[in-house]
């Protein structure tokens, strides 16, 4: 579903990212991990669209969208939730899944609203209420629900357990869990790693930049060097 080919990354004069390659094949979920300025969200941002990358490919369903606006990009069926939510803060939760839609045919707007809802009760809930005055972990569903709306093929992921209780992070990655149940293809950035190889079929592993391993995440889950650099030992 996602090939990434060879993708060289600049802030400036800084080289983020070095020529960095994955692949991510429908129905799974892939994870990347590492360390904070690895370079995983500059990957996801690329991949999205809202950066660019000087060299190499970026394929989504054999399509190369690697200079394709964002939006195109979210039409064509790949959501983004960002790192820290990026919810509108000032618009209700209502507005924030409206936007969510703005791509697609209006005739699809309520089947997937009641999507959204059946996942996400608790919007159901507090769809009056302006964004800024949920939880974080409501926030965090929103951004999930917001990306929904499109009904992804790909939906991509960038740290969703970050800020949150640990209660409510079982429950957003029960809820990845269960998307990737319904046929939605995920990549996952997230820096609980143990988490994440725990629910992803593959996972990279990003340094500086680079890959440095990759493999079935089960494998890289007794892997010591890992172990060691990412589990806590």
């Amino acid at each position: 579903m996602l090939s990434v080919e060879d993708i060289n990354i600049y802030y400036g004069n800084i080289h983020s990212v070095k020529n960095v390659s994955f692949t991510v094949e429908e129905g799974n979920i892939v994870s990347l991990i590492g360390a904070n300025g690895a370079g995983k969200s500059t990957i996801l941002k690329t991949i999205s669209g809202i950066m660019r990358s000087k060299s190499g490919k970026i394929l989504f369903k054999n399509e190369n969208i690697e200079n394709t606006e964002p939006y195109k990009i979210v039409r064509n069926g790949l959501s983004h939730v960002p790192e820290g939510r990026r919810v509108f803060l000032g618009q209700s939760v209502y507005e924030n899944l409206e936007m969510g839609h703005y791509t697609q045919p209006k005739s699809t707007f309520k089947e997937r609203l009641e999507f959204v809802y059946t996942k996400f009760p608790r919007l159901k809930e507090r769809r009056k209420q302006p964004a800024g005055t949920l939880s974080g972990g409501e926030q965090q569903m929103l951004a999930i629900g917001r990306a929904l709306m499109v009904m992804p093929k790909l939906l991509m992921l960038d740290e969703p357990s970050m800020g949150l209780a640990p209660m409510l992070i079982h429950q957003i990655f029960d809820i990845i869990k269960d998307l990737n149940k319904k046929g939605i293809t995920i990549l996952l950035v997230e820096q609980n790693a143990k988490m994440a190889l725990n629910i992803s079929n593959k996972a990279y592993v990003l340094e500086t930049g680079k890959i440095i391993s990759s493999g079935d995440s089960k494998s890289l889950l007794q892997d010591n060097i890992i172990k060691t650099a990412y589990l806590g030992g």
